[in-house]
């Protein structure tokens, strides 16, 4: 009997955040508190997970609950700040849940960049291109624009966006900015 597509799709997801999150079938499986032989069959057909199990997994590799089930925020439409030595997100657009970053980049390609701003440099002209951006400030302030908003990064800040919304780059200090800048390859 065919699997039904839905569940096939949970289990890929499942199987994919153990994947990101670094744990083999065994460690999730004992991490989770669960008969390592049901474990696996959770990754294999998707179907009879229950959905405190689901809750568990959410939880533990740090994605919102409504993913593993439907997938549905798989679409980045806005962006995530995230703090340097947090480990969480600080700011971002309520309603939309963002996969842990790990996860998000085992299936892109990323090509980064170095760039420097300096405080004299005039602010570029908004841009917008296909993929995801990812920015890392490594020394200085670092504006980042994404439409209307100003996010303000400090040393170690990082945030991760969709670049079909227009955005920029400026320095937001006295001394030059210098931020890693990964774009997915589309």
């Amino acid at each position: 009997m065919p699997m039904n597509e839905e569940f096939k799709e949970i289990a890929e997801r499942i199987a994919g955040l153990r994947d990101a999150c670094g744990y083999t079938q065994e460690e999730f499986a004992k991490e989770l508190g669960i008969d390592l032989e049901v474990y696996k069959g959770y990754e294999q057909t998707g179907a009879d997970v229950p959905i405190s199990t689901i809750y568990q997994i959410s939880k533990l590799c740090k994605v919102d609950f409504s993913e593993i089930l439907t997938g549905e925020s798989a679409k980045l439409d806005t962006y995530q700040v995230v703090r340097k030595g947090k480990g969480q997100v600080i700011d971002r657009i309520p309603g939309y849940y963002f996969k842990d970053l790990a996860y998000r980049f085992t299936k892109k390609i990323m090509q980064p960049l170095l760039v420097t701003i300096d405080p004299s440099d005039k602010p570029v002209d908004l841009v917008t291109h296909k993929g995801e951006e990812f920015n890392l400030c490594l020394k200085g302030r670092l504006i980042v624009v994404i439409g209307t908003k100003d996010i303000v990064l400090e040393e170690g800040d990082s945030i991760y966006f969709n670049p079909g919304i227009p955005h920029g780059q400026r320095c937001g200090g006295d001394e030059p900015a210098t931020f890693l800048t990964m774009i997915t390859e589309v």
